[in-house]
């Protein structure tokens, strides 16, 4: 039998005849590769879509460590940027953002972006998991004032807050931004002095009455949830993040952190958010 010459017509038919049988199969040179476009492989994953929120006195760069690494694994990432200005009015721009994306989503949050996440997600039936890095798990009504007193904990961040009128804010309000002088010690006392020092430059204010916010009904009483404890944190006492942890039954961690644990331990948070995921 005299084999068939790979001419540039016949290349052609060839390619027409994979394409009409790639309907039905992928079309390889061997029959024993074929294998049905319906079959996954046995560890395959519907990957959800992670949406990570920060916190006050930071911005979305400050995910830059875990986003590469959860797209690298085939994840769709999105850290949203978020306004600061109360509870409820962030937790309503964050659902509205939620709700242009389609399929599961496992939402992530650091410190006041854990109140956020809290809120936003009460109601979504596309969140499937929250994921608290060193943040406010909020309880009904519960302030962040209050819940850095639980477990008896002490936090300083109050007595080095330098604050800024806004406009709005009036007599009442301003925007609060940690004093520079003391954000590494606060904040970041993990990282170098360097890169603290450029964080306490580019810090993004809150406006100051969001700690005497009340959350609303939480979500986590629906929701599974994972906490990252940082038990060097000095911004949320440690003893108020067990006490969060704890009463929302998530699955925890705790490590030898300051605040800024998805900065200076990356891959322990990506490695939480991939738990979540149910895609390790």
């Amino acid at each position: 039998m005299n084999a068939q010459r790979f001419t540039e017509p016949n290349l052609r038919r060839l390619g027409l005849l994979c394409a009409l049988g790639a309907l039905l199969v992928v079309c390889t040179p061997s029959s024993n590769d074929v294998v049905s476009r319906d079959e996954k492989p046995a560890d395959a994953c519907d990957k959800p879509t992670i949406v990570l929120v920060h916190g006050a006195f930071a911005d979305a760069s400050g995910w830059a460590g875990v986003i590469a690494p959860l797209q690298r694994q085939g994840y769709t990432v999105y850290a949203f940027a978020n306004p600061l200005r109360s509870i409820s009015g962030d937790a309503e721009y964050l659902r509205s953002f939620l709700s242009t994306v389609s399929g599961p989503i496992v939402l992530v949050g650091h410190s006041y972006g854990g109140a956020v996440i809290t809120n936003a997600a009460t109601g979504n039936p596309n969140v499937k998991a929250l994921v608290y890095v060193a943040a406010y798990a909020l309880d009904g009504g519960e302030t962040l004032l209050a819940a850095n007193a639980l477990g008896g904990g002490q936090s300083e961040l109050g007595n080095h807050l330098v604050l800024r009128p806004f406009p709005g804010g009036g007599t009442v309000d301003a925007d609060g931004y940690i004093d520079p002088a003391f954000f590494r010690e606060l904040f970041a006392g993990d990282l170098s002095e360097m890169d603290a020092a450029v964080l306490a430059a580019s810090q993004r204010p809150a406006a100051a009455s969001v700690f005497a916010n009340p959350s609303g009904p939480p979500a986590w009483k629906d929701l599974p949830s994972w906490y990252l404890i940082a038990s060097d944190d000095h911004t949320i006492p440690p003893e108020a993040q067990r006490v969060m942890a704890q009463r929302a039954g998530a699955h925890a961690v705790e490590i030898q952190s300051s605040h800024v644990a998805m900065i200076s331990h990356p891959d322990v948070v990506t490695e939480l958010i991939g738990e979540a995921a149910g895609c390790r």
